[in-house]
């Protein structure tokens, strides 16, 4: 009888314990409905006294633009904003029981998802607020009640671009963040202040779509959609609090005396978003799956490896100069540089072998060209046309460019971009276009733009595209920049 007493008692025990594992689940369905609920009338008094628009939700017209400016009610706004403070309050109360659920791993996927939608209303209802208390004093000096969007506001620019975003994590990023002491920190900023494109407002979806993610978690495969932004202007891209994908299953790279010339392990890449999905298929090239602009470069026995040191490994590379040639023209002072072109980082394994570090500029056009250049033991350097390079002023001995600035480039952009050369290249730096081609009609606006820089000429080379019926120009040179006197 005691053990059947026992075992009842733990039966009841059990049953128990499941009865209140029920409720907590219950109840925080009941606070999901209860703040929908004041979601909804809030939408409905505001809705009610045309105080705020449809379209404010888009981001697109200023917040509140159907307010009726003759007939001004500040008790209406009083309540109004009472309204919404105590909206908030009530999330922000359902968002810190959520994160204690959070941790507890009974908790179902409901539970992440009611977190992710109440964030997401309340950066809209705190936006809506902020925007309201900082308009109404100015709006009210000039006798008007119209509040607008701050990036839409003809009058007055807001402080914050956060504002403009509904997603809170861009909000986060983007926002002011003070020095924790009050204090300037030792570079003189008493904030850091964090930046992105100014195309990322262009591309709101896009953007808040990346940043839709479970902070501290795996970030999605996703990385298609980052360059998309970054090649429209959308760059820098915010940071992100998520762990990147990697490989399922990543070997050790090869030694540095193999890994130059041999195609890497396929497992140590994501092909997700490739056509190709192995070396060897980019490789092959027969079904041109890559980058038309280096449709051979995987390719590093017969195509790559005679490049720059043999002119007659390839018709089509008949302005090409011989390295040797190059570090000639500098003996001994060429140490570093920039490759700024489309590859897979075989210039820099030819400099190498003369002792010169070259960090490979480039994206990721249809193949994992940065994946490709690290594996062989070489940097890879992740950046976009649009972006200034990350380097010093006059700090690089060399910057060689290939088949990546062509006639296609808006001669307005090209100049900004050999401007940001001419800063980082040191005085006596070389400068080497190789193999720029153009139409033949565009080719004197291309040269001016490179002779503007009022460089030395060492090599300058202006022959026919062969495969075009001379329509189409290669133009190769290697200038000096020369030094000019401080002021």
């Amino acid at each position: 009888m005691k053990f059947l007493n026992i075992l009842s008692s733990k039966e009841k025990g059990m049953a128990k314990q499941n009865v209140n594992t029920k409720l907590k689940r219950w109840r925080s369905v009941y606070y999901f409905i209860f703040i929908l609920g004041a979601l909804a009338l809030l939408l409905s008094v505001a809705a009610m006294f045309k105080f705020l628009s449809f379209k404010s939700f888009l981001g697109t017209e200023s917040l509140y633009s159907n307010l009726n400016p003759e007939v001004p009610n500040e008790n209406q706004n009083k309540v109004m904003m009472v309204t919404v403070e105590l909206v908030i309050q009530k999330i922000e109360e359902e968002l810190n029981k959520l994160r204690e659920a959070k941790q507890d791993p009974s908790s179902s996927q409901t539970v992440f998802q009611q977190g992710a939608f109440l964030a997401d209303i309340l950066g809209l209802l705190e936006s809506a607020a902020s925007s309201h208390q900082h308009s109404e004093g100015n709006n009210k000096q000039n006798g008007s009640f119209t509040i607008h969007h701050p990036l839409v506001s003809k009058k007055k620019q807001s402080d914050e671009p956060a504002d403009y975003f509904l997603r809170e994590e861009i909000r986060k990023y983007v926002r002011i963040k003070p020095n924790r002491l009050g204090k300037q920190n030792f570079m003189g900023a008493n904030a850091s202040f964090t930046s992105i494109g100014h195309t990322c407002f262009a591309m709101k979806e896009e953007l808040e779509e990346y940043m839709d993610y479970d902070v501290g978690e795996i970030c999605n495969d996703d990385w298609k959609l980052a360059q998309k932004l970054m090649v429209h202007g959308c760059d820098p891209l915010p940071r992100r609090r998520c762990f990147s994908r990697a490989p399922k299953l990543y070997s050790q790279p090869f030694p540095i005396n193999e890994s130059l010339w041999k195609l890497p392990d396929d497992r140590n890449v994501r092909w997700s978003q490739y056509r190709c999905k192995n070396f060897a298929c980019l490789a092959s090239n027969t079904t041109r799956k890559g980058f038309f602009k280096c449709a051979d470069c995987f390719n590093l026995t017969n195509h790559e490896m005679p490049r720059w040191v043999s002119l007659e490994a390839d018709s089509n590379y008949t302005a090409d100069f011989l390295i040797s040639e190059i570090l000639g023209i500098k003996p001994e002072e060429i140490r570093i540089g920039l490759d700024y072109s489309v590859g897979t980082g075989t210039f820099a394994a030819r400099m190498r072998e003369f002792n010169v570090t070259i960090v490979s500029a480039t994206i990721n056009f249809g193949a994992p060209f940065n994946e490709m250049i690290a594996l062989r033991g070489l940097v890879p350097l992740y950046l976009t046309i649009n972006q200034r390079l990350p380097f010093f002023d006059n700090t690089l001995d060399l910057i060689h460019t290939t088949r990546f600035l062509d006639g296609w480039i808006d001669f307005v952009l090209l100049e900004f971009i050999l401007y940001d050369w001419d800063r980082v290249l040191r005085p006596g730096g070389l400068l080497w276009i190789d193999s720029f081609f153009c139409l033949k009609e565009d080719l004197y606006d291309y040269l001016k733009a490179f002779k503007m820089l009022r460089y030395k000429k060492h090599k300058w080379v202006v022959v026919p595209k062969l495969d075009k019926d001379d329509q189409e120009m290669f133009f190769s040179a290697v200038l000096e920049k020369p030094p000019r006197p401080f002021r």
